[in-house]
């Protein structure tokens, strides 16, 4: 797939903002600021790319390195300036700033005196990294210069919880920037961009996460498994690396917290389980590792959802490709290195079905926060699952009116993805002898099926593909 596919919200909110800078200009402070974070390879740069060129507006478009100096990002800034459109970029030809004070306030003078003009600082939490100041330094021209020109300026960051932070309460920036999160392309945009029917789509959106970077090498019309016999056998594509890359930019290859992840991934969800297969790690440092995994928005910590307070918590790669990539592909790239990606097909065949049974579950979730009202019973505001200990019972839907605890039990559900069997008799035994041991839930509770080949028993409210991609458009 080639071309720029989707975002007609995010390119609708990012000509809202333009607009704004526009209806300023009478006000004397018409510059705006805007803070853009998502996971890393969401596709974050190549929206605000695509917006940028779309305008007939002078702008500027930096990317700060990796590279742990403030001097290359100084560098660097310098040498986007010199070759962006902006009408005094010739202010910067020969500088050499020593600081972001100083090169900011060159900024100033770049700035047209008279006109809109848009500034891209892609990467805002290397440049944090690099220089404790530049939050204030930022806030000190912002105040001082940028907004009261006719300025649209954006900050990007994959760093969830460093963007996050960024406009709080106590931080040099707070309250002066409006925010703005990508998320991946949705099994919606999936099912258009491949042309895949609804139920391909979400296999699609399993293995993929919706980063348009993977989906960019996905024929359409190519099923998951067509998909991956032909991308596996190659350790450059898309699919393999960007993993990798998603992960080293987050932690060294011997740090705990990317064991603890590895673990996670493994298909481990409980801590006694996940510290084994870490390792042995002790307590203390797999907590440290915990929180800073959930800190940062890769794993997510989930409790029971009942009108029973409970500590059985669970832990979840939050992001589905990473999901897909920790439990076949990283593990075994060495596989593929040495041209035995067919050892690597094989064992997604053999466990492909299990392990998509229990990777949809928090798709599901997700599709039915968005549908519209009437489809779920009436207070449904939470949806989620139900465990204890040993897993007797399990339930994989649960909706209430709160949560962690809640009040109300307004539904509880069953999540069937087989390829043939449609939800049956036996499955809907076993889903009501599980709803007569939640806590909250009786026999007038109403019972919700999400099927992937639909069910034909009566009396209950059935999920298909077709309405999960659609509540998803």
């Amino acid at each position: 797939m080639t071309g720029f596919v989707g975002r007609r919200r995010e390119l609708s909110l990012l000509e809202r903002m333009l607009g704004r800078v526009r209806a300023g200009a009478r006000t004397g402070r018409p510059g705006r600021a805007l803070l853009i974070r998502g996971r890393r390879r969401v596709g974050k740069s190549r929206l605000v790319e695509e917006f940028v060129e779309r305008q007939d507006t002078p702008s500027l478009y930096f990317t700060a390195s990796a590279q742990p100096t403030l001097e290359a990002d100084l560098r660097l800034f310098v040498e986007a300036a010199v070759s962006s459109n902006l009408p005094g970029a010739s202010v910067f030809t020969g500088q050499n700033p020593q600081s972001w004070d100083a090169a900011l306030t060159l900024l100033v003078s770049a700035l047209p005196t008279d006109g809109q003009a848009i500034v891209v600082l892609d990467e805002i939490p290397y440049l944090i990294a690099n220089d404790p100041g530049f939050e204030g330094t930022l806030q000190k021209l912002f105040d001082r210069e940028f907004s009261r020109r006719q300025l649209l300026l954006i900050g990007i960051g994959s760093d969830l919880a460093m963007m996050e932070a960024l406009n709080e309460y106590g931080r040099p920036f707070h309250q002066r920037a409006t925010e703005m999160v990508v998320p991946p392309l949705s099994p919606a945009d999936v099912a258009d961009m491949l042309r895949l029917p609804a139920a391909q789509a979400i296999d699609a959106f399993l293995v993929s996460g919706g980063l348009p970077l993977v989906l960019s090498e996905w024929q359409a019309q190519t099923d998951v498994m067509a998909h991956l016999e032909e991308t596996i056998p190659d350790p450059t594509s898309a699919l393999l690396v960007s993993g990798e890359r998603a992960l080293a930019s987050e932690f060294p290859a011997e740090s705990q917290a990317r064991a603890v992840l590895q673990a996670i991934g493994s298909g481990e969800r409980s801590f006694a389980l996940i510290a084994r297969a870490a390792g042995g790690l002790p307590q203390a440092s797999l907590q440290r590792a915990l929180r800073l995994l959930i800190a940062k928005r890769v794993v997510e910590a989930q409790t029971p959802l009942s009108t029973t307070p409970s500590r059985e918590t669970r832990y979840l790669v939050a992001d589905p490709h990473l999901r897909f990539w920790l439990a076949f592909l990283g593990p075994h790239l060495s596989e593929i290195d040495r041209g035995r990606g067919d050892l690597v097909l094989n064992r997604i065949r053999a466990s492909w079905t299990t392990w998509r049974g229990r990777a949809v579950e928090p798709v599901v979730r997700e599709g039915l926060r968005r549908m519209s009202d009437g489809i779920l019973p009436t207070g449904t505001h939470e949806i989620g699952g139900y465990w204890t200990r040993t897993n007797d019972p399990e339930i994989d839907l649960v909706g209430a009116d709160r949560s962690p605890v809640a009040g109300r039990i307004s539904f509880v559900g069953s999540v069937k993805w087989h390829e043939q069997r449609p939800f049956d008799t036996h499955d809907l035994a076993r889903l009501s002898i599980h709803r007569s041991r939640l806590p909250g839930a009786d026999e007038s509770t109403p019972l919700l099926v999400v099927s992937r080949t639909g069910s034909t028993l009566q009396g209950l409210t059935v999920i298909d593909p077709e309405d999960l991609v659609a509540a998803f458009a």
